[in-house]
């Protein structure tokens, strides 16, 4: 039979356990929440964006040229605020040089708005 100085530090050993678990549980999971917020608020690379956006246009027509800017910048539309990259595609139709302007959303990198200048 155990004697009770053994049982306490029975006792508290798995208290130690039990903690080490606890704190080790905390660490692992607050790593994935990181990583999951930090992933999230990523931005995609500009000239990615750009070049899908070349692809959709050269399905049509050749290019004459494109740009897009280097960092992106805050947009607020219809109460939603994100950030976005600004650029363009320019092409000739019917022997015209033609412009068109694109927002793209940083994050996603989908097009959220396209214009002919």
């Amino acid at each position: 039979m155990m004697n009770f100085l053994e049982k306490c530090m029975c006792k508290k050993h798995k208290e130690e356990i039990l903690g080490g678990i606890l704190f080790g549980a905390g660490l692992v999971l607050g790593s994935v929440v990181t990583a999951l917020c930090y992933e999230q608020k990523r931005t995609i690379n500009g000239d990615k964006i750009l070049e899908n956006v070349k692809k959709m246009f050269l399905a049509e027509a050749p290019i004459e040229g494109s740009w897009i800017e280097l960092h992106p910048v805050p947009l607020s539309r219809y109460s939603s605020k994100t950030d976005v990259y600004y650029g363009g595609i320019s092409r000739k139709e019917e022997g015209v040089l033609v412009q068109y302007e694109f927002i793209a959303d940083a994050y996603t990198g989908t097009i959220l708005d396209l214009y002919k200048l």
